[in-house]
């Protein structure tokens, strides 16, 4: 009997389930942050706290407080990465734990200090917004820091416990669950980011980078993907809508938090069972587009359906904002890695627009319902607005007046520009790294995309290259204009990076396929027969 049950955990140990989502110290570190940051700060208020706690007044004022300083805190942080690099570095692991042990603290104290509730909570919500967002840049950096299989595969491996914690917390009672957040949930996952953080290799681009010494690779950061971030942030600016309605009933943030926590687990368990069969292609830009029909719609019906409709679209809003949060970091560290840039600072960039977002979101939406407009209902004026700044949000997005009256501009509508093309997510599957014997050719997957236009020979022979490897996009770029005969000084200028970055992903490259010179690189690829394109 113990033989056959020790079969049995050895069957599941081995198991493809197991191996995708086997703990270890960051995703487990990481999930828990997340499910501490979902009882505190997400779309739901206190959810283990008293409800008789919660009036108007304290709910407004903690989310006010708590956004605006969590937003302010990535533009500082994007800031001081671009002009201060090495001082931000160690701002942002020495200024993390405190504020968040403070702010649960504050927020203690205010439920039996009647007198000082208000003036606590305001003070609360500061100091958690900052300790939220110190410790997001962290668990960022240390995902970007690693490589890109690893990374994204701790990131979502984490999201997926994330739900789990959170979920576990209900089993606690409430009143012991308030006191072992900032006791012993905060300074485990706290330990978790400190310990990891020891084993960054700081030696990568992307952390010795002077921003300053090549601004033009930042500016096209930035020109690349604003659009990104914008479809992002329109997500939270409906989130932030959606908050400042549910703020006079506080037992709709139970019913947020627990169907974004749980859509987010469905996400992650989808996305890590795909990804493991093969490789995924994702734009943010492109999956906006399709969200945001549905996105209007559900505003539009918000005045004509019942009071229960609204519980639910800030759920469901909040369900779709929590994976694209998910997918958003995914990117950064995509960019980070690709464009050898510092990661705080894309993060900062990103987490600004959206955040800034949500806060407009809020604001407008709070002052939208106390309008007394004459004929039309509170929750109608909200609507409009809503509407109104989405669509304005939409056009910008899609280029504006600049890009209708461009000299191409109707005929260019439904192509990709270059920063749209930037917002892919590339994961490459989760599948055992290929031997390194010469190969006498590589088939096409079932399923990739049959339409690419192929330079020449070269060409063809390096995306055989990068399906047999698993190469990522920018790496077959890189080997490509390498086995061209261009310099790391002309691959950086024309790719707009750093020249440490180029050789980093020599290195990569070389590690991945076994070689060692750029000769083997040329016989390497010479081996790949072009004719299996057309198999």
């Amino acid at each position: 009997m113990q033989n056959q049950s020790a079969q049995k955990v050895s069957c599941v140990l081995q198991s493809p389930i197991w191996d995708m989502l086997k703990p270890n110290v960051a995703s487990l570190g990481y999930g828990l942050f997340l499910a501490i940051n979902a009882a505190s700060v997400w779309g739901g208020v206190f959810p283990f706290l008293p409800l008789e706690f919660q009036s108007t007044d304290i709910v407004f004022w903690f989310f006010l407080s708590q956004s605006l300083v969590f937003s302010a805190s990535f533009l500082a942080s994007m800031l001081g990465s671009y002009f201060f690099p090495k001082a931000t570095r160690a701002f942002l692991v020495q200024l993390t734990t405190a504020p968040y042990l403070l702010g649960w603290c504050a927020l203690i104290g205010a439920i039996y200090l009647n007198h000082l509730s208000l003036v606590l909570v305001i003070i609360g919500g500061a100091l958690l917004g900052l300790g939220s967002a110190g410790f997001y840049m962290l668990w960022q950096r240390l995902f970007a820091s690693m490589p890109s299989e690893t990374g994204d595969h701790n990131l979502i491996r984490g999201t997926v416990y994330g739900a789990v914690f959170y979920f576990s917390l209900y089993l606690i009672p409430g009143a012991v669950t308030a006191f072992l957040i900032p006791l012993v949930f905060l300074p485990l996952f706290a330990l978790a980011i400190v310990l990891k953080s020891r084993t960054i290799n700081f030696n990568q681009p992307m952390f010795e980078d002077v921003p300053r010494e090549h601004p033009h690779v930042y500016r096209r950061v930035i020109k690349d993907y604003w659009r990104s971030a914008l479809c992002v942030g329109s997500l939270g600016f409906c989130t932030g809508i959606m908050r400042a309605l549910a703020i006079g009933n506080p037992s709709v943030g139970s019913l947020v938090n627990a169907l974004s926590m749980g859509a987010t687990l469905v996400a992650a368990l989808v996305l890590l069972f795909v990804w493991r069969q093969k490789d995924l292609h994702m734009n943010v830009v492109s999956a906006f587009r399709t969200f945001f029909p549905f996105v209007i719609t559900s505003f539009l019906l918000l005045p004509f359906l019942p009071g229960e409709y609204e519980r639910w679209l800030a759920a469901i809003l909040y369900a779709i904002y929590s994976v694209a949060i998910m997918v958003m970091m995914i990117q950064c560290a995509q960019a980070s890695r690709n464009r050898g840039i510092n990661p705080v600072f894309i993060y900062g960039f990103f987490g600004c627009i959206i955040y800034v977002l949500h806060d407009i979101g809020f604001l407008g939406g709070t002052f939208a319902e106390t309008i007394r407009v004459t004929g039309i209902a509170p929750l109608a004026v909200v609507a409009l607005v809503a509407m109104y700044l989405l669509g304005l949000m939409y056009f910008v997005g899609q280029g504006g007046f600049k890009r209708i009256f461009s000299q191409n501009g109707w005929s260019n509508m439904g192509e990709h520009t270059l920063d749209e093309r930037a917002a892919s997510i590339e994961l490459v599957a989760l599948s055992p790294k290929p031997s390194h014997e010469k190969p006498h050719g590589s088939k096409r997957h079932k399923g990739e995309d049959l339409t690419v236009v192929y330079q020449d020979r070269m060409s063809k022979q390096a995306a055989l290259v990068q399906r047999h490897y698993r190469l990522s996009a920018r790496e077959t770029e890189v080997m490509e204009l390498i086995a061209r005969g261009n310099t790391v000084s002309r691959i950086a200028e024309e790719l707009v990076v750093s020249e440490n970055t180029i050789r980093t992903h020599s290195k990569r490259i070389y590690t991945k396929l076994g070689i060692h010179k750029k000769q083997e690189l040329l016989d390497l690829i010479d081996s790949f027969d072009p004719a299996e394109l057309q198999d």
